[in-house]
């Protein structure tokens, strides 16, 4: 995704969100549940609990922006086995996750040697 605004960091919501919260409900799952704060510029993603809607909130130093993204006919790949409650990802992981592409991957293999 080509932005016209550089984030300093992109945090994704781990949990569904009621998706009729516009800017001041996302805003206090921001600073509630995340605990974190919503002027600081930071990118958070959010999604629905069908997966397959999107709302992006960042503070632009003027005020709030809210982007919102429908699919048609897929899902988003959303984690669901993640520890934490936000989640940070980078901008080409966000390009990833907004293309349909799982970004948080797969998780660590441990081997034992048989000797």
């Amino acid at each position: 995704m080509k932005m016209f605004i550089n984030p300093p960091t992109i945090y994704l919501h781990r949990d569904a969100v009621d998706f009729r919260k516009s800017i001041d409900g996302l805003v206090a799952i921001v600073e509630q549940e995340l605990a974190h704060d919503a002027y600081t510029g930071a990118l958070f993603v959010f999604c629905n609990k069908a997966k397959n809607k999107l709302k992006l909130l960042y503070w632009d130093k003027t005020g709030f922006a809210l982007w919102y993204k429908r699919l048609e006919k897929q899902r988003f790949k959303w984690p669901s086995k993640v520890d934490h409650q936000a989640y940070s990802l980078t901008e080409q992981q966000l390009s990833w996750l907004l293309s349909g592409f799982d970004v948080i991957g797969h998780q660590s293999l441990n081997y034992q040697s048989l000797t």
